[in-house]
C-alpha cells in the first residue's frame, strides 16, 4: 500500500518550506519492508539509503562495536560482486557509496545521478543483505576498525564525549563507545559477527528512503527486485518492526571524570540528562541549546570567547535516543584558564534555569533554527536523511512546514520550564587533559 504525506502549510511566518510536488511518498512491502521516496525539482542526482533500526546499543558487551565492524565488513564484498567491483561500478558513474553507524540505526547509502539509480538499489541491496564475510575480510577489516579506534584515541574531543556519555549512562549500552573497544574488537570472530548481522539486518527492521529526480512506482519496483529474496526470508506476511521499546539507563550518580592526556589543551564537558527524542518539548529544548551554545550570538560564545577570550571552541549541544537524551557544553582552552572556563559555563547555566531566555535570545534561536532546517533541506542527501530517519526513529514522517510550525510555537515560559527542570539537575563533569588526577582539576571543575 502507498501513503502520500503532503507537504503542508509553512506556517504563519515568512519563510516558506520547500515541498516537492505530492510530498513523501510511502509504501509497505511484503516482507515488512517500506519505502519512502521524495521527488526533488530541478535536480538531476538521486540519493538513496537503506536503514536499519539496528546501532551499537542493540550490542551486548561481547559485541560491542559489531554494527561499525559491519559497516565496514558488508563492503568487502558479496556473493555475485568482490570489493573492487562494488567500487568500480560507482567510481565508473561518478557516484558516491558510503555507509555510517549510530547508536540506534545504521544507513548505508549512496548518491547518483538519476539515471543510475537502478544500479545503487541493486548494488545497496547486494551489500546488505548478500555479503559474503570472508574469514579472510574479518580479519583485514579487523585491522581497519584497530586503525579507527586509535585515530579516535588521539582525538582529544571525541574521547571526551565517549568519557561523557560512559559517566551518564553507565553499564547500558548507551554508554558504550559506538565503534567498540579495542579488546571488543579484537576478540570478536566471524561467527558472532555473522549471527549479529543474519538475526538483525531483516526487512521487517529495513526502511529504504530515495530523495531527487525519482518517480516513486519506478522506486518501489527496483526495490521489490532487489529485495526479494531477503523479504521472503521473515515471510511476506511479516509487518515492520515495532519502535525500539524502552529501555532507559539508570542514573549513574558519578558527577566527574577524567582522562588524563598529554595535550596542550584541556578538553571539558558539563551536562545533564536531557529527554528522549519523542518528547514534545523537543523543540524547546532545541531553542535553549541553540540560545546558549549554537552560534556566535549565543549566551556561552559571548561571554566565554568574546568577551573573555577563554576558549577558541565553545557549544551547547544535545542528544535524543528513544527513551533517554543528553544536554552538554563543550569548551576547549589552556589548561590553566579550566577553572575559569568552567565558572562561567555554570554561571550561565545557573542564570538560565533562574531566569530563562531574555526575548532577543529566545527571537533569535528561533529563526536560526528555522534558516538551518530550510536551508539545510535544500540538497537530496539532506531530504533522504530527513525521510529515512522520521521513519526508522519515530514511525511516521513530519513535513518541513511543521517542523518549522513546531519552532515558531515555542514560548519563553516553555523553554524557561524546561530550562528549570534540566539544569537545576547535577552536572555531570567530563574532562580530557594533562592532569595527573581529579584532585589536580580547579575546584569550579569539580562542581
Amino acid at each position: 500500500m502507498t501513503d502520500v504525506i503532503t507537504p503542508g502549510a509553512a506556517g504563519s511566518g515568512d519563510l516558506t518550506a520547500p515541498a516537492a510536488p505530492g510530498g513523501v511518498s510511502r509504501t509497505l512491502l511484503p516482507g515488512g519492508l517500506r519505502v519512502l521516496t521524495e521527488t526533488v525539482p530541478g535536480v538531476r542526482s538521486v540519493s538513496l539509503g537503506i536503514w536499519v533500526a539496528v546501532g551499537s546499543r542493540d550490542e551486548t558487551p561481547a559485541q560491542a562495536g559489531a554494527a561499525h565492524y559491519l559497516e565496514h565488513l558488508l563492503f568487502k564484498g558479496t556473493r555475485s560482486r568482490t570489493a573492487a567491483e562494488i567500487a568500480e561500478v560507482f567510481d565508473a558513474v561518478g557516484g558516491e557509496l558510503n555507509a555510517f553507524t549510530a547508536k540506534e540505526h545504521t544507513c548505508f547509502y549512496a548518491h547518483v545521478l538519476d539515471t543510475d539509480l537502478p544500479m545503487a538499489v541493486d548494488v545497496l541491496a547486494d551489500v546488505v543483505t548478500d555479503a559474503v564475510l570472508e574469514p579472510a575480510h574479518v580479519e583485514l577489516e579487523r585491522n581497519v576498525v584497530l586503525e579507527e579506534i586509535a585515530i579516535r584515541d588521539d582525538d582529544p574531543e571525541d574521547l571526551l564525549g565517549e568519557l561523557f556519555d560512559e559517566m551518564l549512562f553507565g553499564d547500558h549500552p548507551l554508554g558504550r563507545p559506538i565503534v567498540g573497544s579495542e579488546d571488543s574488537v579484537r576478540a570478536m570472530d566471524r561467527a558472532v559477527l555473522h549471527e549479529f548481522w543474519r538475526s538483525r539486518y531483516t526487512t521487517p527492521r529495513m526502511v529504504v528512503a530515495a530523495a531527487g529526480n525519482l518517480h516513486h512506482e519506478h522506486v518501489v519496483d527496483l526495490v521489490a527486485a532487489a529485495l526479494d529474496r531477503a523479504a521472503s526470508q521473515v515471510g511476506r506476511g511479516a509487518e515492520p518492526a515495532p519502535l525500539r521499546p524502552a529501555d532507559p539507563p539508570a542514573p549513574t550518580g558519578v558527577r566527574l571524570a577524567l582522562l588524563p592526556d598529554d595535550s596542550e589543551q584541556a578538553h571539558l564537558m558539563i551536562g545533564v540528562p536531557g529527554i528522549s527524542r519523542h518528547d514534545p518539548r523537543r523543540p524547546a529544548l532545541a531553542v535553549l541549546s541553540t540560545a546558549l551554545g549554537g552560534g556566535p550570538s549565543s549566551r556561552l560564545f559571548q561571554q566565554v570567547r568574546e568577551e573573555r577570550g577563554l576558549a577558541y571552541s565553545v557549544y551547547s549541544s544535545t542528544a535524543g535516543y528513544a527513551d533517554a537524551g543528553s544536554f552538554s557544553v563543550y569548551a576547549g582552552c589552556g589548561p590553566e584558564r579550566l577553572g575559569e572556563v568552567a565558572t562561567v559555563v555554570r554561571g550561565v547555566l545557573a542564570d538560565v534555569a533562574a531566569n530563562g531566555l531574555t526575548d532577543a535570545e529566545l527571537v533569535r534561536a528561533r529563526g536560526s533554527l528555522r534558516g538551518g532546517l530550510v536551508l539545510g533541506s535544500e540538497d537530496t542527501p539532506s531530504r533522504m536523511n530527513r525521510i529515512g530517519s522520521f521513519e526508522i526513529d519515530h514511525g511516521h514522517q513530519r513535513t518541513i512546514g511543521q517542523s518549522l510550525d513546531r519552532i515558531s510555537a515555542v514560548t519563553g515560559e516553555q523553554v524557561a520550564a524546561l530550562a528549570r527542570e534540566l539544569l537545576e539537575q547535577p552536572t555531570a563533569t567530563a574532562v580530557v587533559g594533562p592532569f595527573d588526577d581529579e584532585d589536580a582539576l580547579p575546584a569550579s571543575v569539580r562542581g
